[in-house]
């Protein structure tokens, strides 16, 4: 078990470095990064406190903390993916409000063209 809590905090470092090496090359923007810079604390955090994942896990009645750990990153990463489908969801609202007003505005500079070249 300790070898699978060594891995997971390397990944957790390894996903806190990429998240602010992306931040700072702006190739994420910064709301969408603090959801994965939590995600990545949670992770580093969790494979660290060994003695309360065994407490834990014979709480919720598993026989092994690492199966605990991962049922609890696995809950940490559905909370990010969660809150990535509703912002991308909102986008895609927005994206087609956006189009149909644009396609209102085609509609009423196309007729005023036409009425316009009417009058001459």
């Amino acid at each position: 078990m300790e070898l699978l809590l060594d891995i997971l905090t390397g990944l957790g470092v390894l996903l806190l470095v990429i998240v602010l090496r992306s931040l700072r090359r702006d190739h994420i923007r910064v709301e969408h990064s603090v959801s994965w810079l939590a995600a990545a604390v949670a992770l580093i955090a969790l494979s660290r406190s060994g003695p309360l994942l065994v407490r834990l896990s014979g709480y919720i009645e598993l026989k092994e903390p690492a199966i605990t750990l991962l049922f609890l990153i696995l809950i940490v990463f559905l909370g990010v993916f969660y809150r990535f489908s509703r912002a991308i969801s909102e986008l895609k609202d927005m994206n087609i409000t956006l189009t149909q007003r644009v396609a209102i505005l085609e509609y009423k500079l196309q007729r005023q063209n036409e009425e316009q070249q009417a009058k001459h």
